[in-house]
């Protein structure tokens, strides 16, 4: 019998050591600073504006978790740090980094305080201007690639408005138009989210084909005269009671035969995986303060009880999948 250590338990609490140090990394411009390729401490010191010393200690903590790579004296991005953390062109993920160390990472130290009480503190309609940007854009850049694959994998041709509920910055939309030159879009949005959108929407082509209207999920009516509606990465911000009431206001506002379309991190029977999906689930409730992730089997029963056919599910790409819904 193989000897039992601790050793799984201490690498799932160090755990927050190195997502600390790739925020810290990326903010003080570490795998910028190896775009144009390796340099040595002192040059990636000089140009990060810090000292020598601690500008060792961030880039000797990227070579260990295998985001940077060392050779003698220099050091160089990885594949995937290039890629994606460099500033290069397609998927940048700095402002998710940005996002989860300014906002997510100080709001988790009241996790424990959540659980102990049920709820957290949500925090929407609280953001400063700079925080809403710094959240809007971070949860783009998390949901860029699901907003392709949606786009690409359902058949939006069928249809002739988009109404995104809960959409952020309209990247949704954004992808879903590009795809289709006919359709037009609306998002609806908090106040504070509509304003990041709109600078947002201002310097893209299909910004042109997109609303962009203020207002509650919860609270206010809905914007008419759509046949497909979009709920992506809002159920997770919801308590299961506000979910059925959404999705029984959504029924009472479509017309019969109009489509729903439920991306999310949806679990399995287990609610184990897909993995990032439980462990967000901390992060939805600290957030949205009543928030977590679900299961396909919460969704289906949601989807009963309000009207809704349930027709299928279909993986996207990552931890997301798309639950597709009929009024009925």
């Amino acid at each position: 019998m193989a000897k039992v250590t601790p050793d799984p338990i201490m690498e799932i609490a160090m755990g927050f050591m190195a997502a600390k140090h790739l925020f810290v990394a990326s903010e003080i411009g570490l795998f910028t600073g190896l775009a144009q390729g390796p340099a040595t401490l002192d040059e990636l010191a000089a140009t990060c504006g810090i000292p020598r010393r601690t500008a060792g200690i961030s880039a000797d903590a990227m070579v260990s978790v295998g985001l940077l790579e060392r050779d003698g004296e220099h050091y160089r991005n990885s594949e995937a740090a290039a890629a994606f953390l460099a500033g290069r062109s397609g998927l940048d993920l700095r402002p998710m980094l940005r996002f989860w160390n300014r906002i997510s990472y100080p709001g988790w130290l009241t996790l424990e305080e959540a659980v102990r009480a049920g709820a957290g503190r949500a925090k929407f309609g609280q953001f400063s201007p700079e925080e809403q940007q710094i959240f809007s854009a971070g949860v783009e850049a998390f949901s860029a690639t699901t907003a392709a694959a949606l786009a690409a994998n359902y058949d939006f041709s069928q249809h002739r408005r988009l109404l995104d509920i809960g959409g952020g910055t309209g990247s949704f939309l954004i992808a879903v138009l590009r795809r289709h030159a006919a359709m037009h879009g609306t998002l609806f949005e908090l106040p504070g989210a509509c304003e990041v959108a709109r600078r947002r929407l201002a310097g893209e082509p299909e910004g042109a084909r997109i609303d962009v209207v203020e207002g509650d999920l919860v609270s206010d009516p809905l914007p008419p005269g759509h046949d497909v509606l979009l709920l992506a990465n809002t159920v997770h911000v919801l308590s299961a009671a506000h979910n059925v009431d959404l999705l029984r206001k959504l029924r009472g506002h479509a017309a019969q035969g109009t489509h729903l379309l439920l991306v999310d991190l949806w679990m399995d029977s287990d609610h184990t995986q897909p993995l990032a999906a439980p462990l967000m689930s901390g992060e939805f409730l600290i957030i949205s303060g009543e928030g977590q992730a679900y299961g396909e089997d919460d969704a289906e029963a949601w989807l009963r009880e309000t009207g809704w056919h349930k027709a299928e599910r279909r993986p996207l790409v990552g931890p997301h999948s798309v639950i597709i819904a009929q009024a009925i």
